[in-house]
């Protein structure tokens, strides 16, 4: 291998989608590296297709329309390919159900009622 940085795409191409560790990480305006196991983030361990389809999808602020236009692609064609990759990508919960112990934390220090409390484990609230 080179010295020279590799782009994520070029990366991707160089595993041909197989799955891979990256296992040094050098900061480059210092130079400080860390070692260890670190895994890409979800969009790089995407196809380089499927990252330029994402990419352009992000761009176009998730028009369907828009998209059917730049691809020259139908609907039902857009969303099937959407499906597919929202498949791979792991879910990211932005708000998480409370835990039992928050709910109780929250209960004694007189936050929540009881009812209150009972409907947040019921998930009811």
């Amino acid at each position: 291998m080179t010295d020279q940085p590799l782009d994520w795409q070029e990366l991707t191409n160089l595993t041909r989608g197989q799955p891979f560790v990256v296992e040094r990480v050098r900061l480059a305006g210092n130079g400080v590296a860390i070692e260890g196991e670190f895994e890409p983030p979800q969009l790089a361990q995407l196809g380089v297709e499927d990252q330029v389809f994402v990419t352009a999808f992000v761009r176009c602020h998730g028009s369907i329309k828009e998209m059917e236009r730049i691809f020259g692609v139908s609907y039902p064609t857009i969303k099937s390919r959407l499906n597919r990759i929202a498949q791979v990508l792991d879910f990211v919960e932005t708000d998480p159900a409370p835990s039992r112990t928050d709910v109780i934390d929250r209960l004694r220090r007189g936050e929540l009622t009881a009812q209150q409390a009972l409907s947040e484990l019921e998930g009811r609230a």
